[in-house]
Order: C-alpha cells, then structure tokens, then sequence
C-alpha cells in the first residue's frame, strides 16, 4: 500500500475530510443551541448526540491506529462553546488520523466486549472518512427538515475544497 505521502489523493482526502469537519462544527456553534436537541422523527440522535458521536469517533479511530489515548472532554454539547471545544479536539483527532495514513498497511487490534476485532488500517481509515461524511448529512437532513438554515453539504464537498484550498476543483 502507498503512503498517505506517496499519494497526494489519499492525502487530500484526508485534508478535506478535516476541513468539512472544521467548518460543519463552526457552522453548527452558529445556529441557536436549542437547534442542538433537534432529531429526526422516531429517532432520540439528536444533533449534539451526533456531533459529540462523531468527535469521540474521531478519536477514537485514532486511538485504535496509533496506540495514543484521547483526552479531552466529550460531553454533551449544549451550546455554541461547548460545540466549540469538540471543534478543536476534532481538528486534533483528524490531523492524527491523517498521519496514521501516512503508515503502511497493517492489521489493527480493538476490544469490544471481550472479544477482539481486527481491521486492516485503511479499513479504519476508509470507515474514518466515511462514519464523518455520514454524520454531516445527518445534522444536514435535521437541520433541513426542520426549517434551519445553518449547514448546506454543498458548502462542505470536494468542489468547495478545492476552491478553497486554491487547488481548483
């Protein structure tokens, strides 16, 4: 397997993926926090669930591929600061996931309830970019059907990347 920096595309990737997380977060400590207990109906994921979900996978996706443990406070968000702390912990966890993607192919080792699961790390990785992506649309779609304006997935893609990393699209 090439590394992250033998393969610029794999590398970008993981740049866009820590700039669609960076600019979400900043769009969602934007919005009103009673926004942050909005949910799909049938569904108790409210939007700080998610948010404070996809931040503790981040790291936690990290800490299964370097070995290092995640500190910091995941709690809850319940408004536009505490969103904000999850904000930069999330930029920390991506730049570690993006330097695990620099390493060879390796299998990797988790515990979960006594048993031990193995996964090749570009599947961890893959399921990085992916698991983050999903939970974008995710706070998207309940923003959207409710009537909120405060993240539009056309602002967060690879197109807009480009523009902003001033790579093109």
């Amino acid at each position: 397997m090439e590394h992250a920096d033998e393969n610029p595309m794999l590398d970008r990737l993981f740049r866009h993926m820590a700039w669609a997380n960076s600019l979400a977060l900043s769009k969602l400590s934007a919005i009103s926090a009673n926004n942050y207990q909005l949910s799909l109906p049938k569904n108790d994921w409210t939007i700080a669930a998610i948010v404070q979900h996809l931040v503790g996978a981040a790291g936690g996706y990290a800490s299964r591929l370097d070995g290092e443990a995640y500190l910091g406070d995941l709690s809850l968000p319940t408004n536009a600061k505490e969103i904000s702390h999850l904000a930069e912990l999330c930029v920390k966890f991506d730049a570690r996931l993006r330097l695990a993607a620099t390493l060879p192919e390796e299998d990797t080792v988790r515990e979960r309830g006594g048993k031990f699961i193995h996964r090749a790390r570009s599947t961890v990785l893959g399921q990085a970019i992916h698991h983050a992506t999903e939970h974008r649309a995710q706070i998207a779609s309940i923003l959207t059907m409710h009537g909120v304006h405060g993240l539009d997935l056309d602002e967060l893609d690879l197109w807009a990347y480009g523009d902003a990393e001033g790579l093109g699209s």
